[in-house]
């Protein structure tokens, strides 16, 4: 059995989404894809030995993804997700595992775009969050979109996910 160490740090003071909800969907979610072969197979966990896996939430607001976008990524503009996948963006070589733990990185999301997107979407705020959750543990695990096949694959797994937690999302 895995242990998950999950961690959410909510600096928004607008909504505060129920954080024992959030980390019990995240962990349905991640057991997901580490119990679906072609993901697990294909993630920056496999051949890898270990006991308990962690990975930090920080929610914010879009300027502070316009900050963090801007000096870690030379990149000028708001987001509503970022991930800092620290394991899968590591040379093989270099990953390492403390203690039977790996540390997959951050993934840092603004709940004001969260709530925008889902009033334009028409679904709930906890929906649009899980959805962004649910396509940050898919980079934490080393997959992009680069490609529209690699895109496909990411929404298809985050669908099943997401549906394994009783939310339907056909709004991608």
């Amino acid at each position: 059995m895995i242990n998950y160490n999950l961690f959410i740090d909510n600096i928004f003071e607008k909504w505060t989404p129920d954080e024992e909800d959030v980390l019990d969907k995240t962990r349905k979610i991640f057991e997901y894809y580490l119990n679906t072969p072609e993901v697990y197979e294909n993630s920056c966990l496999v051949n890898q030995e270990y006991s308990s896996i962690s990975f930090d939430f920080l929610f914010c607001d879009s300027s502070k993804t316009h900050e963090i976008n801007r000096d870690y990524r030379n990149k000028d503009y708001p987001a509503d997700i970022i991930t800092f996948a620290v394991f899968a963006d590591s040379e093989e070589s270099e990953r390492f595992v403390l203690d039977l733990e790996i540390n997959l990185g951050e993934v840092i999301i603004g709940l004001d775009r969260v709530m925008e997107e889902s009033e334009k979407k028409g679904i709930t705020k906890n929906e649009e969050l899980m959805f962004l959750i649910s396509h940050g543990i898919m980079h934490l695990l080393g997959f992009d979109h680069q490609t529209e096949e690699d895109f496909q694959f990411v929404v298809t797994h985050q669908k099943k996910a997401l549906e394994g937690i009783g939310i339907i999302y056909d709004k991608i």
